[in-house]
This record gives structure tokens, sequence and C-alpha cells, in this order.
């Protein structure tokens, strides 16, 4: 079986296993792969870039020779081929957990209980709950939604489509480490550095497919679009920029301003100024939203890679 076909039947069987089932609930592979990242940094750890770099190149080079050689012994048999991409796409998209932990949220606001809303937010984001009224709180999921479907599901089908079972391994890899290593603590300024500036690179297709998709199922296109324009570039992320902003044009609300991370506050650039403001049901709008762009992106990731599987056997016909 050509492994265009492959990984369209396995992707598309990994997504619905993610619809129907969520993730594994033990033994979950990047769980895993964290707690190997996590004894990588204690053995490594210093307080330099080039010690970083090093602790990215090992965790994530040594998720993909894995990836790698499982493709490779498997590839006699296109069962196990699709197989294996389908339990690598399950293992690696979360969209399913995702909107789970949203609603959970969003359910606990809408019966006027924000000390357990507080207790749920940190399973979508790192932001300081405590800092943060129902309003607040309900602007901090619908931006967890927007930017996880891009990190959470959509990356991922966007380098699986690349490069198959490894793609998708080295994408949720990289974004792991960021989410480890890559924020802007004592301890990891230097030594996330690589991590972060990685997780930017391979970041970038799936971010600008998922906003794009965004405005396609919005229901919005022109408000996501003019949104995603004039105000993405402000945001301090290269990739979640696009992403929320276009969210927020497609759901018709205001994203962005002041936030707070374990005491460190941020003021952040309003998206989508002429917005209003986020409410409650905009948690279940944003869930939506994120689950219409997944099953796009994965028609948009297979169609990709079935046209450039066609295309280059005829590109090398012509220079032949």
């Amino acid at each position: 079986m050509r492994a265009d076909r492959v990984f369209a039947y396995g992707a598309a069987a990994g997504l619905l296993a993610d619809l129907l089932l969520g993730d594994p609930r033990r033994g979950h592979p990047v769980a895993a792969f964290g707690r190997a990242a996590g004894a990588v940094e204690r053995a490594l750890w210093r307080d330099h870039r080039g010690s970083g770099a090093l602790h990215t190149a090992v965790c994530a080079g040594g998720a993909v020779c894995l990836a790698v050689a499982a493709e490779r012994s498997l590839r006699t048999s296109a069962v196990a081929s699709v197989a294996l991409t389908a339990a690598a796409t399950w293992a690696v998209v979360g969209g399913t957990s995702l909107g789970r932990e949203a609603r959970a949220v969003g359910g606990a606001l809408a019966a006027g209980d924000i000390e357990v809303a507080r207790e749920r937010l940190p399973h979508l984001c790192g932001r300081d709950p405590q800092a943060l009224d129902a309003d607040g709180i309900a602007r901090a999921v619908v931006e967890s939604v927007a930017e996880n479907t891009s990190d959470a599901v959509v990356g991922a089908l966007v380098w699986g489509a690349v490069a198959g079972v490894p793609g998708l391994v080295g994408f949720r890899a990289v974004n792991t480490l960021d989410a480890m290593v890559g924020h802007k603590s004592a301890r990891h300024r230097r030594y996330g550095w690589a991590s972060a500036r990685l997780d930017d690179v391979v970041g970038w297709p799936g971010a600008r497919l998922t906003a794009a998709l965004a405005a396609v199922a919005g229901g919005n296109p022109r408000g996501a679009v003019t949104a995603w324009r004039a105000d993405a570039a402000r945001h301090p992320s290269p990739n979640a920029g696009p992403v929320e902003a276009s969210f927020a044009g497609a759901l018709g609300v205001r994203l962005g301003g002041t936030l707070s991370y374990a005491g460190r506050v941020e003021h952040r650039p309003v998206l989508n100024g002429p917005g209003r403001a986020v409410g409650v049901g905009d948690i279940e709008r944003a869930v939506r939203l994120s689950r219409r762009v997944s099953v796009l992106a994965l028609g948009a990731s297979v169609a990709g890679r079935l046209l450039a599987t066609s295309w280059v056997p005829k590109a090398k016909g012509r220079t032949s």
C-alpha cells in the first residue's frame, strides 16, 4: 500500500479513536515521554543554552528515531502500517480531552461555582486561577482551546502528512518539551531556549492552517481574517497569535489583555478589539469550532499528502 494511503487510513482511524475514546487512560505514551525527558533534564541541566539544546536533541531525536525504526519494521505489512499510524495519531492528538476539560470549566462557571472552575483551569493552561474572576476564566479557556487546537491536533496532523509516524511523534515530542522547559522561569530561561525556538518552527505551519480553517468553519470568515491580519503579529507568540486572533474574529469576541502566570503579570494586546467580552456560553462555541477545525485539518492533511505523492512522480518524469 502506498505511504499516502497508509497515512490517510491511519490518521482517520486515529482521529476517530480520539473522538470516541479520548486519550488513553493508562500508559499514555506522551506521559511516558515526559517522564523520560524529566530524567534527561535531571542528568543534563546546566543554566546554559548549550545544555538545553543537547536536552532537546536527545529527547526529540530519540523519539523520532524510535518512530522511524517502528515504521520501517512494519512497512512490509499494510495492515500493520495503518495500525501503527492509527495508534500514533490517537496517542499524539488530544482534541477530545481538550474539549472535555474546557466543558468542565464551563459547566462549573454556568453553575456559579467559581472555585471548582479555578480548580479545573490548570488542566488546560498555566494561568494563575486565583487571579481570575469568572469572565477571566472563560476568556482563558477560549484562548486555551484556540491555541491547543493547533498544538494538540492540527500541528500533529500536518507533520504526519509530511513525515508519517516520525512526523506525528516528533511534533508531539517537541511540543511536550516546550511545555516542560520552554517557559521563561528562572530555571528554564536559558536551558529551555532551544525547545521553545524549535517548537516555534515546527508549530508554524499548523498554526497558520488552524487560523485559516477557523476562518472557514467559524461562521464569520471576514471577522476572522480581519482579526488575524490586524492583531496576530502583536501577540508575543508567533504561533498562538494567528490562532487566537482568528478564533476571536470567528467567535466575535475579544481575547488577550492582562493575565498572570505564577504571580508574573503580563499585559498582552487585545485581539479583535471590536468584539464583545467572552461569556460562559462562548466556551461551548469555541469547543465546537475546535472540533470542526480538527476534522477539516484531517481532510486538508490527507489531501495534501495525496496531492504531493501524485505530483512528485510527474515532476521527476518531466526532469528525466
